[in-house]
Formats: C-alpha cells, structure tokens, sequence
C-alpha cells in the first residue's frame, strides 16, 4: 500500500500546483517524446538483465507560469504539469513500465534549454515471481516508484502553436525495498519530440516584480514522524512497518534556502527479523539474536523552498549503532508540501548511498 498512498500524495501535490485564481495568465502545451536508451550497469546483480536497448514515450501537459505568485519569477517562470511514461524494457525478463508523474519544468539559457524533474509511480507488467520469473531482480513488486530527469534543447512555436525538443533523459525505477529483492534500473536514453502551443502561439508578459524584501528568520525547530513499510534484501523474510522521529533545527538563508541540523531515532522492525535470521543462520559473523534493532542518527541537510513546496537534502552518521546494516553513513531526499506557516506533509527516500532502504511519508511542525 505504501506506493499507492505515493501516487495519491504525488497527485495532490500535482492539484495544488495547478490551482488558477482569477486574473492568473493561464497558457497550456502538451509536449511528446520518443526516446532510446541503454540501461546502465549501476550494479553487478542486474548485468544479466541488460540484453537490449528500452525504449518509450513520455507524453506530457504543461502549465505555463509568468509571475502572478512571486515565487515563479525567483525560479525563472517554471512550467507546472503532469507526466506519463511508457517503457518497453525490450527484455522479457523486465517487462514493461507505465508511469505517471507530477513534474517541474525549469528554464536555462534565455530559455532556449529545459531541466524537467518529474516524481511518480509506474506500474511493471512482469515483476519478480520466484517461481514464474526468478531472474527479475529488479524489481520486487508491480507498483514502483519512479523519477525521470529531462535535459533539453527546447523551442516553442515555430510554426503555429508547433515547437521541438531534443536531448537527453534518465529513468528511475525501484520500490526502495518495500519488497524485495530492488536492485532497481537506470535507463540513460536519447530523446526528441514535440511541443503544441493549446493556444495556438498566443503570447503572455512576464512579470517583473523588482528587488524583493529580504527574509530573515530566527532558528526554527522541527519535529517530524516519519513511516511506512519495508523489507530486508532477504526475500519472502516480510514486510514490517517502521517509525522515525526526527528533531532539527534550520536556519534560513535568504528566500530559497535553509540548512539544517539535527537527528534521527529508528524503529526499524524489518531489522528485528534480519537479526534473527543472521544470528541463525550465519554464526560465524558474530550476530546475536538480542542485538538491539534500533538506530540513532545526526545529520546535516540543505531545504530548496519552492513556493509551498520544499526539496529537502540530507547526509547523515549513526552515532548509535549496533548491528551493521549498510554502513554508517546514510542520506535522505525527498519533497515537503506545507500547508499554512507550521504543519508539513512529506515524502522521502531513505539510502545508503544508492542502497535504497525505505519510502518514508512524514508528517511533521516547523515552529
């Protein structure tokens, strides 16, 4: 159910961006793209699984942004829209992905280049079956998470509403081991397509608000519980729920930007049932079965506010410790939606440097 709620939160975040007021520009393109890539080999476990090239197509519905909340003219006057992509894996074993996704458009070089970050959920026709289809250790379960990055040459209207693009992308699929086994893809493909103007070319100003007032806030303090579901690499040993508190302080750093500083505690159950497993079945690694589940963590991290959306970036150390899973180092990224001046609602990926360990869905206060 974890990814299900995923895709839910993701869609409401995707309706509250699109909200239109009264008197707000309102211009919309649709944009489709082609693209072929190669998976890449980001881990030895899936080398038997890259046989062909995948190709696909995204298709997308973009609103376009000129100033009318004052956030858009500091980011470049992004567009805001919805995604579907469609993968054919071109390998029997993978199967085929259908994805749709909430996205960002952002604006470089006089516009001429565009940086899409979309985030969403696809669904995999032919994931892993220990009977019917052993070999797919990619991916553990139908539902998937999803991020898809575009990097494009980009020009609208050049013939009644028609425009082009080209460029590069890279998909991500993986369930970030709420089943496993999740050792993931990474497809780096090339692409090109193009754009329809739904208002047949018509043009809006930008606005331009000037120099803006400078914020300055005192240190705020963050509380934040964090769960979902997750299992250990070890598959068919269960899927178990976990909680996280976290506490931290940030300080804002002018209008975009915010560092943080502050810790984790871990109630991580999946931990309890590998213990015992490894304390049983590999003695020689010295794992007893009453060695605490549990973790504690400090860390550092950066928030990119984006109108009432935040993107959050954090490196941590486990101060407490005692059983190894995966190092000591981990990291966290994930998207925060306020709503009002103190209550968020957030989602996040846990990791040990690519080594996905859960989804979190977070709700927390910034006081």
């Amino acid at each position: 159910m974890n990814l299900r709620l995923l895709s839910l939160f993701i869609l409401s975040f995707a309706v509250c961006f699109s909200q239109d007021s009264e008197g707000v520009s309102k211009k919309y393109t649709l944009d489709i793209n082609q693209y072929y890539g190669s998976v890449l080999l980001h881990n030895t476990d899936i080398s038997h699984l890259i046989s062909e090239h995948p190709a696909g197509l995204i298709l997308a519905f973009n609103r376009k942004t000129y100033g009318d909340e004052e956030w858009q003219e500091e980011f470049n006057y992004p567009d805001v829209g919805g995604s579907f992509v469609y993968q054919n894996m071109n390998n029997s074993t993978l199967g085929h992905n259908f994805g749709l996704y909430a996205h960002y458009n952002f604006y470089l070089f006089k516009r001429f280049m565009q940086l899409r970050i979309g985030q969403g959920i696809a669904y995999n026709s032919n994931p892993y079956n220990k009977y019917e289809n052993f070999r797919n250790n990619a991916y553990g379960s139908h539902f998937i998470s999803s991020t898809y990055l575009m990097f494009n040459y980009h020009k609208e209207n050049i013939f009644k509403g028609l425009g082009f693009k080209a460029g590069i992308s890279l998909v991500h699929y993986s369930n970030a081991n709420f089943k496993a086994p999740n050792t993931s893809t990474n497809t780096f493909a090339l692409n090109a397509g193009l754009i329809y103007d739904l208002d047949g070319g018509k043009t809006y100003d930008y606005i331009k608000s000037g120099p803006k007032e400078k914020i300055i806030e005192p240190i705020k303090y963050n509380l934040a519980l964090r769960f979902g579901l997750n299992e250990s690499d070890v598959i068919d040993s269960g899927q178990f729920p976990f909680y996280i508190v976290s506490a931290y302080a940030d300080k804002r750093l002018g209008r975009k930007s915010a560092i943080q500083f502050g810790g984790d505690i871990y109630f991580s159950n999946f931990l309890k049932e590998l213990i015992e497993f490894q304390s049983i079945s590999f003695p020689e690694n010295g794992v007893s079965a009453d060695d605490d589940y549990k973790r504690v963590g400090l860390f550092l991290g950066h928030e990119l506010f984006i109108n009432k959306m935040s993107v959050i970036t954090q490196l941590g150390y486990y101060v407490y410790y005692p059983f190894d899973f995966e190092g000591r180092m981990y990291n966290r990224v994930g998207v925060k939606r306020y709503f009002g001046k103190k209550v968020f609602g957030a989602i996040t990926l846990k990791s040990h440097g690519a080594k996905a360990e859960a989804v979190e869905f977070g709700i927390g206060v910034r006081l």
